[in-house]
């Protein structure tokens, strides 16, 4: 059997992802500042590109007459730019902001200070490096031990030595391994201080008590349950439960070295004839262009391959970061539309919205809108948020309306802050508060978005009410 070869010809559509088209849709899913290293690796890589403001000659000339003209004035005065500055040889030079210590260098510097062992200062050293940003040991002795170097022969004892010395340094209760242990320290150095000979002794003996065995007992809240197992009266557990809340459960706070992330917003809103409108922030957009004197010369006389493709790069990445930024606009525009309410009212006005509403009304890919939104930020009246924070799925309410996940959130948010801290609202409470304005939803759900909301159960509430001394 024979088998009969043919040709056959078909036509087909097919989208290929150019090179520019591949770039266009990276840059825009990257945040701004990923756009940021990524526009300043390209300065670097490629020397036709370069920023606008760099070469801004209308500054630079500004700049340089207003200094001819305050030349001019020393020179009317008969002063001379030295001795107008009081001769800047001279001038005492500013000191350089102070490096701010860390908990370690504090430590450390008490270390020093000390009479101990060099071998001694070294396991404390050791001890030091292992505590987290809230001067808690999180590591135990006996995993320290494993990995030190089995030449050295560390014994336990020796470790257990290095730990009590490092707990008597400041802050007290530094180098604690639970809660516990950090509250019954601070309590000994309480009671070492030379006032701490005022405290009264039952109740100094009841908070070390509780310290030691009752915290969780002591967080439902149950004050007569935690009277009957300390076997004391309720005057002297109040003076307990005070003297515990003058400790603080962070040894480490005042030494804390994080910082606040900041978020500049991509887009932001201003209120033009009664509606709200987007706009790009100037602050996020990096001005390129190609330098001029090459593009000429590139112009004028042909040139090597290489810098034809430096240029053809360098008009690629503008066009796709003009792309980025008209794509962002379009999109955070068209959310701003849908939700006019939102700006004005706040959450609770946040209308159910997907991700298809904006793609069918842009006529662009949902895939689109989701690299739009993500880590893009608007500055609203309401704070920064997150464009992909506007979407949500909706919840029918009994008057055929619909309503947001966010919104059932602020309802929950405001029912909680106005309940009585005596009597807190029960998830079932809540789900019946809200049927009563239109919203129905099951108890596990009202659980649910109350857990998405940072608030604790109604026990839990409950319990900081009754232990709160005001």
């Amino acid at each position: 059997m024979q088998s009969r070869q043919s040709l056959e010809l078909r036509q087909h559509q097919q989208l290929a992802l150019t090179p520019q088209l591949q770039q266009s849709i990276r840059f825009l899913q990257l945040s701004t500042h990923e756009l940021e290293l990524e526009v300043a690796q390209a300065l670097q890589e490629n020397p036709l590109l370069e920023r606008e403001e760099e070469y801004d000659t209308d500054a630079a000339d500004t700049v340089a007459d207003d200094a001819q003209a305050l030349e001019e004035r020393w020179t009317v005065l008969g002063l001379t730019n030295r001795s107008a500055n009081n001769n800047a040889d001279d001038e005492p030079q500013r000191p350089e902001a102070a490096l701010t210590e860390t908990l370690q260098d504090h430590l450390l510097e008490q270390l020093r200070l000390t009479h101990a062992q060099p071998r001694d200062c070294a396991l404390v050293s050791v001890l030091i490096d292992e505590l987290d940003e809230n001067g808690y040991l999180p590591t135990g002795l006996d995993d320290i031990l494993a990995y030190l170097p089995e030449e050295l022969a560390v014994e336990p004892g020796e470790l257990h030595t290095a730990l009590r010395l490092l707990q008597s340094f400041d802050p007290p209760g530094v180098g604690a391994r639970s809660l516990s242990e950090c509250l019954r320290l601070q309590l000994d150095h309480l009671h070492g201080l030379p006032g701490g000979a005022t405290l009264p002794p039952d109740v100094l003996a009841v908070a070390r008590q509780v310290a030691a065995d009752h915290l969780a007992l002591l967080a439902t809240g149950n004050l007569n349950r935690l009277r009957e197992a300390l076997g004391c009266d309720a005057d002297t557990l109040r003076g307990a439960h005070a003297l515990l809340l003058q400790l603080e459960p962070k040894p480490a706070r005042e030494w804390a070295t994080s910082t606040a992330d900041y978020i500049i917003p991509d887009v932001l809103l201003r209120k033009l004839r009664g509606r709200w409108m987007a706009s790009v922030n100037p602050a996020v957009m990096p001005r390129l262009r190609i330098n001029p004197v090459y593009e000429s010369l590139l112009d004028k006389a042909p040139a090597a391959p290489a810098m034809q493709a430096q240029l053809q790069q360098a008009h690629g990445l503008i066009k796709s970061m003009n792309n980025r930024f008209v794509t962002v606009l379009r999109v955070a525009q068209a959310i701003v539309d849908r939700q006019q309410a939102f700006f004005e009212q706040g959450q609770g006005a946040l209308r159910p919205m997907q991700l298809r509403d904006i793609a069918q009304e842009l006529e662009l890919h949902e895939s689109t809108i989701s690299r739009a939104t993500k880590q893009k930020y608007a500055q609203t009246p309401w704070g920064v948020i997150e464009l992909k924070r506007f979407f949500s799925a909706a919840l029918q309410t009994d008057d055929g309306e619909s309503t947001t996940a966010s919104a059932v959130r602020t309802l929950i948010q405001k029912l909680v802050a106005e309940e009585s801290g005596k009597k807190p609202l029960s998830d079932s409470q809540i789900s019946a508060r809200l049927a009563e304005q239109g919203v129905s939803i099951a108890r596990r759900t009202v659980a649910k978005y109350r857990e998405a909301a940072g608030i604790e159960p109604a026990i839990l509430r409950k319990a900081r009410a009754a232990l709160d001394p005001r």
